[in-house]
């Protein structure tokens, strides 16, 4: 869609030697509005682009769905965009068609999920806590301390957009045995990175993914904890610090999570003997 950057005009202001006009390069950011059967679900800022993903995603971090082929078609219509107006189909609106089977969600479930928080919309913390379908805590994956230390420089050098705009979060999902890269997607929320990872893998028939790792570029929040349970994924490691509530929950479910993973140290936060250290 071409839609992933753009050119704004900007003063470059350097102290003692005045002001240089130019042109920068910024990540966008748009909102899409997810709908079930033409009900609006909820609305997301994202970086446009795997917006299918992203509402996979987003369903099974949900509990909505557990699996990829329980989203049987979506499709973008028109919707609102940034511009004002009737411009058409903005691609900002995706409406999902469930499987038969699958309940559709109630109407009293729409939320606002900002760039910056996934759960900032929900109307109370009990409906934070959803139930995996998957026992995260079962799986006997482990990794080597060298190749979890080097995951960070791994997702970094496929950081395309990151490059050119210094702008966006990246999530990425690596094998935990040889420290393969599987998928890695770039976005202004760290929350959509993950769930467009997720949808990703879904969509791939992967669930719930075993012996891997998902590696993101921030901090680890209760709700990235969260999205990783969902998706059966064992092991958690962020740059940056984790939350006390996303320490607590990794602890429960039985998720590995790794903090300050940076250069050739970090710190494990919860179920250690997944790394080995020897």
């Amino acid at each position: 869609m071409g839609r992933i950057t753009a050119r704004k005009p900007i003063v470059k202001v350097t102290v003692g030697a005045g002001e240089v006009r130019r042109v920068d390069v910024l990540a966008v950011e748009e909102p899409l509005e997810i709908r079930v059967g033409g009900v609006p679900l909820a609305v997301t800022m994202r970086t446009p682009g795997h917006d299918v993903e992203l509402a996979t995603g987003f369903l099974i971090s949900e509990g909505i769905i557990s699996r990829g082929d329980e989203l049987r078609s979506a499709i973008h219509c028109g919707g609102p965009g940034t511009g004002g107006g009737d411009t058409g189909n903005t691609y900002n609106v995706l409406d999902l068609t469930l499987a038969p089977d699958v309940a559709v969600p109630q109407r009293d479930r729409n939320f606002f999920v900002s760039s910056s928080c996934g759960v900032c919309g929900k109307a109370s913390i009990d409906a934070v806590e959803t139930v995996s379908s998957y026992d995260v805590a079962a799986d006997a994956a482990s990794i080597d301390a060298r190749v979890l230390a080097s995951l960070p420089d791994e997702l970094r050098v496929q950081q395309a957009v990151f490059a050119k705009t210094g702008g966006l979060h990246a999530a990425g999902l690596f094998e935990a045995a040889t420290g393969r890269a599987l998928v890695v997607r770039e976005d202004v929320g760290r929350h959509s990175a993950v769930d467009k990872v997720v949808g990703w893998a879904a969509q791939q028939g992967r669930l719930p993914l075993k012996g891997t790792v998902l590696q993101v570029s921030g901090r680890a929040s209760f709700e990235l904890v969260q999205k990783a349970v969902m998706a059966g994924i064992p092991m958690l490691a962020a740059v940056s610090a984790p939350s006390s509530l996303a320490v607590d929950l990794a602890v429960a479910s039985g998720l590995t999570l790794v903090g300050f993973s940076r250069g050739e140290t970090f710190n494990v936060y919860a179920h250690p003997e997944r790394v080995k250290t020897g």
